[in-house]
This record gives structure tokens, sequence and C-alpha cells, in this order.
């Protein structure tokens, strides 16, 4: 009954966004309601449960999301972008400009989560889109690919992270294998794909993208800052949070104790603490560096927060609707199903974690469900590459992404696509993503 539940749920926030033409957001609230109903949550938790949904959602990526969109729209208001993208266009030439999106995307992909990445390269993606004359799609896919990918497979994002630390796989050996599996995958969904979905919803494909990121100004080359500043003041959110991430990886095995220049890279590496030093950086090297008022760099943040409104709530709409299937024991569901199964460890953990995702929503929440699901029968099993089964598991977290997965929405709302299109390129994508990383993985295993 939940999974009939949750189905249905789906086709009624269809029917009310694209029948009715409701506001995405309430429609998003009305179906968390009733599908909390249907589950059978007492009526006296389900708005508890949808306002700490929305909530945990907009906790954890309000302030990265805000003070993102500020260093962006800085970036770009400076010509920053403009100079970035005139020289990979330069670089790479038109023909192979997604490569070049692509590469760029991984890179910074390794330390940031997904939405922090789409929030910093989506100017930057506006700024060559608009210098080509392209759509916004044809490079925002790549893009995603390359955040997903390193989201679901590679540490220090949450999921594999902690996984790994689950299943007391070696975490260095999970990075080196994720990276191994998600080369071939990122390729295959980024690059390949996207030639497909042109066919599939050519409409996408003539998307400028969404109003909420900022209409992009015209700029001479020579007015713009340097590429090297540029891409520094860019990149330096990657830069700290890389810095805490060694830490985390790095302190376990050399086994020192925290110290005062630890804490402090800990500090300093916290996605939050990174993007505010980021965006100071931002104003001195895009603005008062180049003698442009205070007042002028404030109303750039000003214009980028005012747009970001709806789209916050959106996002907020879909944890709210993830939180209630997990609230509605979904998990639980799923859980008992798989109850003394004997598939191979690869294979289940990547099941579970599938089921999981489509169900849940969110890819976090099934990798660490899945962690506990799977953990007794490796007990029962000699030999098991522990670091494949947590690729395994992060490959089965990406797949189908849908309507009640937070990076769904930021993903069609960003590249301002509809429902339809949005389902043909990113949720194909992901599936893409996650079967091209079990395949990968089991041949791993061949060869391992």
């Amino acid at each position: 009954m939940p999974l009939l539940i949750i189905a249905i749920g789906v086709l009624l926030l269809l029917i009310l966004i694209m029948g009715f033409k409701l506001n995405t957001f309430v429609s998003l609230i009305i179906v968390s309601v009733i599908v909390a109903l249907a589950l059978g949550m007492p009526m006296a938790d389900v708005m508890k449960s949808i306002e700490s949904g929305l909530g945990g959602t907009l906790g954890h990526i309000a302030l990265i999301f805000g003070m993102g969109a500020m260093l962006g729209r800085l970036i770009a208001d400076a010509g920053g972008a403009n100079r970035i993208a005139t020289t990979l266009i330069n670089k790479f030439g038109e023909k192979r400009i997604q490569w070049a999106v692509l590469f760029a995307s991984f890179i910074v992909g390794i330390a940031l989560f997904l939405e922090v990445t789409i929030v910093l390269l989506v100017p930057i993606i506006f700024s060559i889109a608009k210098e080509l004359k392209i759509s916004i799609v044809r490079l925002g896919l790549p893009m995603v690919t390359a955040a997903l990918a390193t989201h679901a497979f590679l540490p220090p994002h949450p999921g594999p992270t902690a996984v790994a630390a689950e299943y007391g796989a070696n975490i260095g050996l999970v990075l080196i294998y994720g990276i191994i599996v998600a080369i071939p995958t990122v390729i295959l969904a980024g690059i390949l794909y996207p030639k497909l979905a042109k066919k599939i919803v050519p409409t996408a494909f003539t998307r400028e993208g969404s109003e909420s990121f900022g209409i992009q100004k015209t700029f001479k080359l020579e007015e713009t800052p340097g590429f090297g500043i540029s891409v520094f003041t860019a990149l330096f959110p990657v830069i700290l949070m890389a810095l805490g991430a060694a830490i985390d990886m790095i302190q376990p095995a050399l086994g020192f104790d925290d110290n005062i220049l630890v804490k402090i890279i800990r500090f300093i590496g916290n996605s939050s603490t990174a993007m505010l030093l980021s965006l100071l950086l931002a104003i001195y090297t895009m603005g008062l560096r180049r003698n442009v008022p205070i007042k002028n760099l404030m109303n750039s943040c000003s214009s980028a927060i005012n747009s970001l409104g709806m789209l916050l709530l959106i996002i907020g709409g879909g944890g709210a609707l993830k939180q209630v299937l997990i609230d509605g024991g979904v998990g639980d569901y799923v859980a008992k199903i798989f109850e003394g199964s004997h598939m191979s460890p690869i294979f289940f953990a990547w099941t579970v974690a599938a089921i999981l995702r489509i169900c849940l929503g969110s890819g976090t929440v099934a990798t660490l469900t899945t962690a506990g699901l799977v953990l007794p029968s490796l007990a029962t099993i000699p030999g098991v590459n522990l670091e494949l089964v947590t690729l395994a598991t992060g490959a089965g977290s990406a797949i189908a992404s849908h309507v009640n997965d937070a990076g769904f929405w930021m993903v069609k709302e960003s590249l301002g696509m509809t429902l339809k299109e949005a389902f043909g390129t990113y949720t194909v994508l992901s599936t893409i993503v996650a079967v091209s990383g079990l395949v990968c993985t089991l041949l791993l295993d061949l060869v391992l």
C-alpha cells in the first residue's frame, strides 16, 4: 500500500501542476498533506512533519543558497563570469564547450554539495550560453551530471562518507574507485544522453533558463576582471571546503588530536562559513578593488536574493513531501520487503538504495537507510569488497530524481524547464548515472 500511495501522490501532483496550473509550492504542500493522511499519520503530526521537512531542507541550503546566489551575482555583474566563459570558449572551442563545462563541474563538485555546485556554476553557464547563443539546458545537463555523480560516489560528500564508515570501507579506496566509476558515468549521462534528450524533449533545448539567477549583462572584455582572479573568487569556497574535507580524511589516518589549527580549518571549511568568507572576498575582488561603490554591490546582492523567494519555497516543498514519506514509515515498509534476501551484496545494496531513493526522495537518507539494511548480510559473506558495496549504494541513491526530491526542483527551476522537460532530461539522466554506476561497479568487482 505505501508504494501505491506514493504513486497516487505523484500522479496527483502532476495533475495539480500541469492540469490545473496550480502553483508548484502550493501543490507540493497539498499533496504532502494528502499523502501523510493516506499513510496513516496522526492528524496532529501531519503539519509538524511538513514543517520539519521544509525547515530541515531550507535550514541546510538556505544560507548556502542565499550567499551562493549573491556570490554568483557579484561575479556575474562584475563581468567575472563573462571573462571565465569567454576564456573557456576560446580554449575549448564551441564544439567542445560541453566537455569544458563537464570537466569544470566535476572538479568543483568533488568538494561541494550538489546544490552549492549548481548555485556557483549557473551564472557562468548562463554567460557561456549567452555568448554562444545556445540553450542553457545544453550546458546545464553536463553540469548537473557531474554534480550528481560526485555527490553519489565521492567522499567527502555525506552519503558515501557516512556509508563507508558504516560498512567499514577504506574511504581513500572509495574515493579512487569512485573516480574510476564516475568518469565513464558522467560522459555517458552528461555528454551522450543530452544528444538523445534533444530528440525526446526538443522544447527543453530552447530554454534560456530561469530569471531567478538574474539577467546577464553584456560586457566588453577589457572591462571585466582578469581570468585568474575571477576563477579564484568563484572557486574560493571550493578551496576552503576542500581543506576541511582533507582534514577529515587525513586526521583519522594520522591519528593526531584536534588542535587550534585543525579547529580553525574545520570552521572555515564548513560549507556555510566558506560561502560567507567567499562572499566577503567577492565584495572586495569584484567590487571594492575595482572602485565599485558599496551601494552598487549591495544592490546586486539584494536583487539576487529578491528573485530567489519562490525557488526556495519550491525546494522546501520538495523537502516537506520527502519528510512525510519518511515519517509515514515508507522506509520501514521497504525494509520488510528485503528481509532474508540472498542477492549479491553489490546488487542488493544498489536495489535497496534505488527503491528507497524513488520512494523517499533524499539520496542521503536512502544511502544511510540502505547501510542499516545491508550491513547484517555483509558479515555473513566472506571476501566482500566493502568499497564497491559503498559505491553501489551511492549509485542506487542517484536513480530517478523526481518530484519528491528537492534537487529535482532546483534543477528544473534553475534551468527554466517545465515538468515534462525536467522528467525527460534530469530524471532520465539521474537514472543513467545510477545504472551506469552499478554496471561500472560490477565490472570493477570482476577485475579486483
